[in-house]
């Protein structure tokens, strides 16, 4: 039996000696390469975490002491020293192990969230909880990266932890100089200082940049850095920046020797209020393959960067294009350069393009001063993403009607990375957006079209939203309904039964609904809207030409493209019934794109089977088919037959 396979808990480390804590490491990284290379995953970020997360569990007493992981693809480690080596080989596969914390998983596991840069304000929540509670002899420990030090919340955090001397919080600042890429911005650029060099010019130059920017506390920790009472000496130690908020500043400290991880983390963990632990580590540490790829590190295998064939490399390859004819146009990314397709933008047009690092919020904030500056910026982001930044979009963006093109990628369900990816979200929140226009397009060459409308709109906001993965075969048009797409119409001998409005993707699997629906004698009208927002006032007279509406989109159903076709057609009096289909508004766990499709029934066979059925209760020989009723009131809520409207699957 390996080390590994008797570690059925953190309890289970603490007898361990020096050189039996090095077999472990070297097992772990073992099966981390293995795992990930078959079930893909997130590689890179592990391998530099193994003697850190050793540490944590042989210091503090999970699940007592709680663990906090900003954003959380790095705990496989963790996972794996609490008791799921057995089910390690499941990682990210159907009804397997997550890749990130899970609470179903383990009582160690405590935050699901995998959005950056909010570890710390979990952490000062429950630390401030424990003390209230009278529970003084637990600690709370939040692991989070250089490149999420990045994101405005987490200094928000750091504000208020400042404030409660007595918090038993410890803060472990894992420093690799990478996130997604090479940690962006001055905060970065300091600790970077820190890894080669404490040169007084390179620190007074972050002082100068970035402290004094700081929110609330940036002018006078400035002052306090800069007064003549700081000697020299106070300049050249990484800890100033964080001591003089009022934190204990530990390290920098060699995260890759466990032996002097245990010892400052027990130094931490007995000072008796918030310590900042500031750990230098080796982003793939161990595995050639990743400390010499210079993308990053083998962040995520498969890597996640814009291939060919995929959605974000079609639209990659026409930003170049558009940059190309229009000088004006500027590209903003969340440390997201590579996996959105930005990377040849920014080979192109260098001065074009800025990485934020993880801020949405501040993005869409620059994004709207570009506007107002006279460029047209395109923000490239994940969908999920976009939530964090919603207020920036509707106030900052939206009010002042200014042109910014959002970009958002893997939008719908994208599979293995589970609830907090699924970019379900953004088809109903930006529905709520006053002057928004949302383009969806069906494939490839409707990405390069609807990207240069987006651009094209001088006189408010734009989004484009498409899902992961490659994008498939290209389906022309036969003709056009008002700015729509019809993609297919009743064949011979068949009727006008249903119109059928497919958002993006869900176009073509309109034309597999249809064409089991015709061996059924129901004919379908597939129609591509292209446009989802607003909905084309063309929908209003083809409703009348049809017994049944059918609206199916990769989004949640609430708030949607059906939500705005029914809101449309009840305001023009259109008493048609509509039937909505799309995402349930439920947390969907983790599988692959077709497995999550398949379970919530968007799936050709699903809608067709569904469909069918709704168009039989229609027919003449139903009682009251064709009368207006409750059921044909403007719509049909119901996600799939004979199902509540909150299930959204079809009966088998």
């Amino acid at each position: 039996m390996s080390l590994l396979e008797s570690v059925t808990g953190p309890e289970d480390l603490k007898d361990l000696s020096q050189d039996q804590l090095s077999v472990l490491a070297s097992e772990i990284r073992d099966v981390l390469i293995e795992t990930t290379i078959r079930t893909s995953g997130h590689l890179g970020p592990n391998l530099g975490v193994v003697e850190l997360t050793i540490a944590l569990h042989r210091v503090f007493d999970s699940p007592r002491d709680k663990i906090v992981f900003d954003t959380g693809h790095q705990s496989y480690v963790h996972k794996l020293l609490t008791g799921r080596y057995p089910q390690f080989h499941t990682l990210r596969q159907r009804g397997g192990l997550t890749g990130y914390p899970s609470r179903a998983e383990s009582e160690h596991d405590l935050v699901e969230n995998s959005h950056a840069s909010t570890s710390l304000s979990y952490a000062d929540g429950l630390a401030k909880a424990f003390k209230l509670r009278g529970e003084p002899d637990r600690t709370v420990v939040a692991v989070i990266g250089d490149g999420a030090l990045t994101g405005g919340m987490a200094w928000e955090a750091l504000n208020n932890i400042a404030a409660e001397k007595d918090s038993r919080l410890v803060m472990i600042v894992n420093d690799n100089g990478w996130s997604y890429q090479p940690t962006i911005g001055g905060l970065a650029e300091h600790l970077a200082s820190i890894r080669i060099s404490q040169r007084y010019e390179n620190v007074l130059e972050y002082i100068k940049t970035t402290v004094s920017r700081a929110p609330l506390v940036g002018t006078p920790l400035y002052g306090a850095l800069h007064g003549a009472k700081k000697g020299l000496k106070d300049f050249l130690q990484p800890q100033v920046m964080f001591e003089d908020l009022g934190l204990k500043y530990l390290g920098p400290v060699d995260g890759h020797d466990e032996r002097l991880m245990e010892h400052v983390l027990r130094r931490a963990r007995d000072y008796g209020g918030p310590v900042i632990v500031h750990v230098i580590t080796k982003k793939g540490f161990g595995y050639p393959a990743a400390e010499q790829n210079e993308i990053d590190c083998l962040h995520q295998v498969p890597a996640a960067g814009a291939v060919p064939g995929t959605w974000s490399r079609v639209f990659g390859d026409e930003m170049v294009s558009i940059g190309a004819r229009r000088p004006d146009v500027v590209a903003i990314t969340a440390a997201m350069l590579h996996p959105t397709g930005l990377a040849q933008f920014a080979a192109a047009y260098p001065d074009r393009v800025y990485d934020v690092g993880i801020a949405e919020q501040h993005a869409l904030t620059s994004a709207a001063g570009l506007a107002m500056g006279g460029l047209h910026p395109v923000v490239a982001i994940y969908s999920t993403f976009l939530n964090r930044a919603f207020d920036q979009t509707l106030m900052d963006v939206a009010l002042h009607s200014l042109p910014v093109t959002l970009v958002l990628d893997r939008a719908g369900v994208t599979g293995p990375d589970g609830a907090s990816h699924h970019g379900m979200w953004d088809g109903s929140i930006l529905q709520l957006v006053p002057g928004m226009r949302i383009a969806a397009p069906r494939d490839a060459a409707r990405v390069a079209q609807l990207l240069n409308e987006a651009v094209d709109v001088s006189d408010g906001p734009t989004a484009v939203r498409f899902p992961k993965g490659k994008v498939g075969g290209e389906v022309e048009a036969v003709s056009k309904l008002g700015g729509m797409d019809v993609l297919a119409v009743p064949g011979a001998g068949l009727g006008a039964d249903v119109l059928l409005l497919g958002a993006g993707p869900m176009a073509l699997m309109g034309l597999s609904i249809a064409e089991r629906m015709a061996g059924h004698g129901i004919g379908v009208t597939v129609v591509d809207p292209r446009w989802t927002k607003p909905v084309d006032p063309a929908v209003i007279g083809a409703a009348g030409r049809h017994r049944l509406v059918v609206t199916v989109e990769d989004n949640g159903r609430a708030g949607g493209f059906g939500d705005a076709v029914s809101r449309l057609l009840r305001d023009h009096d259109v008493d048609v019934p509509v039937k909505s289909f799309g995402l349930p508004q439920e947390f969907l766990s983790h599988g692959t794109r077709d497995e999550v499709l398949e379970e919530v029934g968007l799936t050709a066979r699903h809608l067709a089977r569904a469909i069918i059925e709704a168009v039989a209760l229609r027919t003449p020989s139903s009682a009251g088919a064709d009368s207006p009723g409750a059921d044909s009131a403007g719509v049909d809520s119901a996600g799939g037959a004979g199902l509540p409207a909150a299930e959204g699957r079809p009966v088998e």
